[in-house]
């Protein structure tokens, strides 16, 4: 293993705490050297021998750091993004990238121009479960693909306590938080979006940002994608149905790996990623003889930190990373 890429975090609340930390400190690739916190100095509870930071200037100036994680609210995203640049480091940041896909299109312009990279934090295309839904489109059992329906649903009526989520500022809402993971794997698996149409709409009493939002996106080969998310729903519905010429499957959302975060599990457990019981999807087809055929499909082990991994190589190897930008650019365009 080459030299660990030496790494900073911009904030340590959820985000920090249970979806970087936990791999930037467990995987090889990567060192957890501080973090940017102006206030309460929880991180160094956690992990003692890191550097706290108590601005972003005094960060930005350490030359040690080799990679910046902008994972700060969305309307900070562009600023901190560009200033990290400019200081001469690389970034991986949450999503949405931006607010706006011009905003990050001229932050590309920008790594280019100071030799430095910029990643997005798409960490859910190794959830177990998009990744099972993957290896059945690949086995070729649902024919051609007619419709794809995916939802990402809660059940939160009361206005939570994060003001950045629950005030009208660019890039709030259900539709930038939850709707991004969706386009993004729609994109993943589909390619480049031909036509869209969507509607969002906030539903909850005295709520200033959307709630429920659903897009219709158009791919080449007639694939049509459905995608719903809300803040109101109290039976959850399968996360991924989808028909084809020869069979359907479907596919409850369900990857364990935030919950086992939350809990404490290290990505090293043997345990981390493995699916909880009776969350396996049913896909039911017709073989070559017209009999009709059902399997039952577990999920594929969750690996959040197969994004780590892409992004080690990258750096240190430039072997591609397979968020491709172009992808979020394109994702962009359909949040705004």
């Amino acid at each position: 293993m080459e030299k660990p890429i030496k790494t900073a975090l911009l904030a340590y609340g959820m985000s920090g705490k249970v979806f970087h930390a936990p791999f930037i400190e467990t995987n090889k690739g990567f060192q957890l050297y501080g973090v940017l916190e102006r206030n309460e100095k929880k991180a160094t509870l956690d992990y003692p021998n890191i550097k706290s930071f108590s601005t972003i200037d005094e960060l930005l100036e350490d030359q040690t750091i080799e990679l910046i994680i902008v994972n700060t609210p969305n309307n900070t995203h562009y600023n901190y993004i560009k200033q990290a640049l400019q200081a001469g480091k690389n970034v991986l940041t949450e999503k949405p990238a931006t607010t706006t896909p011009q905003e990050f299109i001229e932050l590309l312009e920008l790594a280019k121009k100071v030799n430095k990279k910029v990643f997005v934090y798409q960490n859910r295309r190794w959830s177990s479960d998009i990744m099972a839904t993957k290896s059945v489109i690949n086995s070729g059992k649902l024919g051609d693909i007619i419709e794809v329906h995916l939802r990402f649903d809660r059940y939160r009526p009361t206005i939570g306590t994060k003001t950045f989520k629950e005030t009208p500022l660019p890039s709030s809402g259900i539709w930038y938080d939850l709707g991004s993971h969706l386009i993004d794997q729609a994109i993943s698996i589909f390619g480049k979006p031909i036509h869209h149409y969507g509607y969002k709409n906030k539903f909850r009493e005295n709520s200033q940002v959307d709630d429920f939002a659903f897009m219709h996106i158009e791919f080449s080969n007639n694939i049509n994608v459905f995608i719903t998310t809300s803040m109101l729903v109290t039976d959850v519905q399968p996360g991924i149905v989808i028909h084809g010429t020869r069979g359907s499957f479907i596919k409850e959302f369900c990857d364990e790996q935030e919950n086992q975060l939350l809990n404490g599990l290290s990505p090293l457990d043997s345990n981390f990623g493995k699916e909880m019981p009776n969350k396996e999807g049913k896909l039911t087809y017709h073989n070559a003889n017209k009999e009709t055929i059902v399997e039952i499909v577990p999920s594929i082990k969750g690996n959040f930190n197969g994004l780590f991994n892409e992004l080690f190589h990258n750096i240190r190897d430039n072997i591609p990373f397979s968020i491709d930008n172009q992808d979020i650019i394109e994702q962009l365009k359909l949040l705004v």
